[in-house]
């Protein structure tokens, strides 16, 4: 018998502690607190290391869960962090934010009795653990290659791509447009779901494996991909989906009305939160209401109560059923006191004599049959519109990718929807020497599923770094 194993199977997931609503409402310190030792190690007593482990094929970058979870259960937390880095170089980023749920815990097998190992937590557990420590041991690196790579973005896909790159012996430089790195993780997540300063981590990870990181370049403007082209032998596209969509209802000029985008980077990047403390001015808004239903809107909703609203409030065109962000994200915002508007529609904003919004009109809807997506679709009530007075409104309804390096870069093809044409298995480009990974070809999706584009593309890049003279 394996002693690992557990004699009986225990169905009961350890929980996470975390803040209570009514206190984590009031401040911007992180909600969910982390396993403890003791925790991490019963937690992954319960792993059944089957011989096929399914979790794995769930998992976007392949991570050897049965593994790292075995060396927790010893007590062993080096080769457990050891044994995740190999295939995963932000673990304390995906511990946090990636959805789990729906990857590799979907997808074991005590999925079946409702009792799935907690492998995010286990996660984060052990790049929390790692971080604590004097020293962090540094994996080992192929000799140079001579060969140079330029990665353009530092979000999850590009800190990947250059991470793997680097340690195959190519001298890697990552172009980052803003003035911190990290991408979506830096200006769009706040900081009680992912401290800044464990974005700053992982990315200084990254820096001391030989990766240089140049910021406040942006690529398109400070200069072409063609012109990159000359000095480097392969590039990565990876600019994620910044632009931000509206609605193009009435009233979206009104002084009030945000893009999530534009809400969250001022809370994030710019740390409004911290205000006056910080340099970034924030109006403060009694009455928010954010329309969408994802995690982005989530996070809307919840950084606008601890801003001080006293009214924040989702506005979503379908029911609860139907929500697309995390159940855990969700429920967070409704413990906290976010107030739910299901099955209801805004068609204009409405403004006071100074130009700010003061009133959204709405519309009831029903569910109808299912669309594309497999949820049913919202379809209008007549004759039901109601007004809900509201100072500020954030649209969290999507992003598309910013069309700049698209637009200066010929021969390099697009889709309808304004990403990048690539190869789902190795992220060629549709020009030479020009790979794209994450939410600049898939649209906006996960931090995991970006990261795993990039592996891939890390890896078709390094086939063809290998065979060039």
């Amino acid at each position: 018998m394996n002693p690992e194993k557990p004699s009986k199977i225990d169905l009961n997931r350890n929980d996470m502690p975390k803040q209570s609503p009514e206190e984590r409402r009031h401040n911007f310190n992180e909600v969910a607190l982390g396993y403890t030792a003791e925790i991490a190690m019963t937690e992954a007593k319960r792993c059944l290391q089957c011989k096929k482990p399914r979790c794995v094929t769930g998992c976007p970058v392949e991570i050897d869960i049965p593994g790292f979870m075995s060396f927790v259960v010893k007590g062993d937390f080096a080769s457990g962090i050891k044994r995740l880095k190999e295939k995963n170089c932000l673990p304390a980023v995906c511990g946090r934010v990636c959805p789990q749920e729906s990857q590799c815990e979907s997808q074991c097998i005590l999925r079946n009795k409702g009792g799935e190992i907690a492998i995010g937590r286990v996660e984060r557990f052990l790049a929390d653990w790692e971080a604590e420590q004097s020293e962090i041991e540094m994996p080992p690196k192929a000799k140079p290659t001579g060969k140079k790579i330029a990665v353009v973005g530092s979000g999850p896909a590009g800190i990947t791509v250059a991470g793997d790159l680097v340690l195959l012996g190519h001298e890697v430089t990552i172009f980052e447009a803003l003035h911190k790195a990290g991408g979506v993780l830096t200006y769009g997540i706040p900081e009680f779901r992912l401290p800044k300063k464990i974005v700053a981590r992982e990315v200084e990870y990254v820096k001391k494996l030989g990766v240089k990181v140049v910021t406040d370049y942006v690529v398109g403007k400070t200069r072409s991909i063609d012109e990159m082209l000359e000095e480097y032998d392969a590039i990565f596209i990876g600019t994620g989906a910044g632009l931000p969509w509206f609605m193009d209802i009435p009233g979206e000029n009104l002084n009030g009305v945000y893009s999530a985008n534009e809400y969250l980077t001022r809370m994030n990047l710019m740390q409004g939160y911290l205000y006056p403390g910080s340099a970034t001015p924030i109006k403060k808004h009694a009455r928010v209401a954010v329309v969408g239903g994802g995690n982005v809107a989530m996070d809307s909703a919840r950084t606008a109560l601890r801003m001080g609203a006293s009214d924040a409030r989702i506005i979503y065109r379908r029911s609860h059923a139907e929500l697309p962000a995390r159940a855990e994200e969700s429920e967070n915002a409704e413990e906290e006191g976010v107030v739910f508007n299901m099955l209801t529609l805004p068609v204009a904003y409405i403004g006071d004599e100074n130009g700010w919004l003061k009133e959204i009109e709405c519309i009831r809807m029903e569910l109808g049959e299912p669309d594309a997506s497999g949820r049913r679709r919202p379809v209008e009530m007549p004759d039901s519109n109601f007004r809900i007075p509201m100072d500020a409104a954030i649209c969290a309804i999507g992003n598309s990718p910013n069309p700049l390096v698209p637009a200066t870069t010929p021969g390099l093809d697009t889709t309808r929807r304004g990403t990048l044409v690539a190869d789902q298995e190795t992220g060629k480009t549709t020009r030479d020497r020009v790979w794209a990974g994450g939410d600049i070809v898939t649209g906006a999706a996960t931090v995991i599923l970006a990261m795993g584009a990039g592996r891939k593309a890390a890896r078709s890049m390094h086939e063809f770094l290998s065979k060039k003279p």
